[in-house]
């Protein structure tokens, strides 16, 4: 059988975020589960040769690269719907959220999230208009659709009146060589990146949705309440509409004590979770929260947000739950985590058990279950 994917999130170099990580992972495991089937990766440009996992997967480029709304338009409903045309494969698969209106061909379609409907302002004016003309015509489109959690699941029903029968749940997880380090190892992963001192980590892209502006309030507020030598570190790339983080960062009485790290490799990523004092992640919505449970499997303890997908994701007691819009919240979270050793050891321990909900294999015989259902 053959099998299209679109692979547009499978990145050259290291550039692998959240829906490329799902894409990912997924996919490896797939293709090599799954030797009887072809499967033809349709990528946007030049790819990186480690995205063809095993001998049954097919690469084929697709022009123009598909990186605005008008080069969406193009891509989707003209390259991809003509490749499609052409080999009629017996299923599309799309990790990204997004297909093609122009095909007969059934579609399995990953939906992350509805954020661009519950907070528009956080995209640009022309990548707004794209997601509401054509977002909701993917969903009817799509014979099968993947939510990565019963929030974005529950979502879909709500807010675009799907038939609960057609989503299956896919939930995301975390790569296994994050896990606890041994004492010493922290020590020096804490003279390396935070001079020694403790530190609180933030792990995601420089973007309004994950909140930094309020985080960063609510790090400065903790700092002058509590004289804390603890220190923050934002783990990410500076994505878009990221200039009132910087401004905020800019106006902070304790600027000195955070560090933007941009992006770090791999495994000093594992090093710093599994160092840090607590991981604080707080977006104000969410489709899942891949750091959440990076964290956790790391022994590190998290605070996250009390909505959306967030609590499901941390699970009961496995982290310390806050209102992502109230600083004085954050703030007072904060302290406890940096103040409260049993709360800490408490979390660690829930976290680690919570952990062990995820992982990639499962998700990959899930995401395979609703590509044969989408054949039936």
């Amino acid at each position: 059988m053959d099998i299209a994917v679109n692979t547009r999130f499978l990145l050259p170099g290291d550039q692998l975020e959240g829906i490329g990580r799902f894409t990912y992972e997924t996919l490896r495991r797939m293709v090599q589960q799954h030797p009887e089937h072809t499967f033809h990766f349709l990528f946007d440009r030049a790819f990186d040769p480690r995205y063809l996992f095993a001998p049954n997967v097919v690469p084929h480029v697709l022009n123009p690269p598909a990186r605005h709304p008008l080069l969406f338009v193009a891509w989707f409903e003209g390259a991809v719907a003509a490749w499609l045309h052409r080999h009629r494969p017996a299923v599309l698969l799309s990790t990204d959220g997004f297909t093609t209106l122009r095909t007969a061909v059934p579609r399995v379609t990953v939906v992350h999230d509805l954020a661009f409907e519950h907070f528009p302002q956080d995209v640009s004016w022309l990548v707004r208009q794209y997601y509401h003309f054509f977002f909701p015509r993917f969903v009817r489109a799509s014979r099968r659709l993947v939510a990565v959690s019963e929030a974005t699941r529950q979502d879909l029903v709500q807010t675009y009146g799907v038939d609960p029968g057609r989503i299956d749940i896919v939930y995301n997880a975390a790569d296994a060589h994050f896990r606890p380090l041994p004492a010493a190892a922290q020590t020096a992963v804490r003279r390396q990146f935070s001079g020694g001192r403790p530190y609180i980590l933030f792990v995601g892209a420089l973007q309004p949705r994950k909140n930094l502006v309020n985080l960063l309030r609510a790090f400065d507020q903790f700092k002058i309440q509590t004289g804390s030598d603890t220190q923050l570190l934002i783990v990410g790339r500076k994505a878009w509409k990221a200039g009132p983080i910087f401004d905020v960062y800019q106006q902070m009485q304790h600027q000195g004590a955070v560090q933007l790290t941009g992006r770090v490799s791999d495994e000093d990523l594992v090093r710093l979770y599994a160092a840090a004092r607590a991981c604080a992640y707080v977006p104000y919505f969410e489709g899942f929260g891949i750091p959440i449970v990076e964290a956790q499997q790391s022994g590190c303890p998290v605070l996250t947000s009390d909505r959306s997908s967030m609590p499901e994701v941390a699970g009961p007691g496995g982290a310390l739950l806050a209102d992502p819009f109230s600083v004085d919240e954050l703030a007072a979270a904060l302290t406890q985590l940096d103040t409260d050793e049993a709360l800490r050891t408490r979390l660690i321990e829930q976290g680690l058990v919570n952990s062990q909900r995820f992982g990639w294999d499962e998700s990959a015989r899930r995401l395979w279950a609703s590509v044969e259902a989408a054949l039936r």
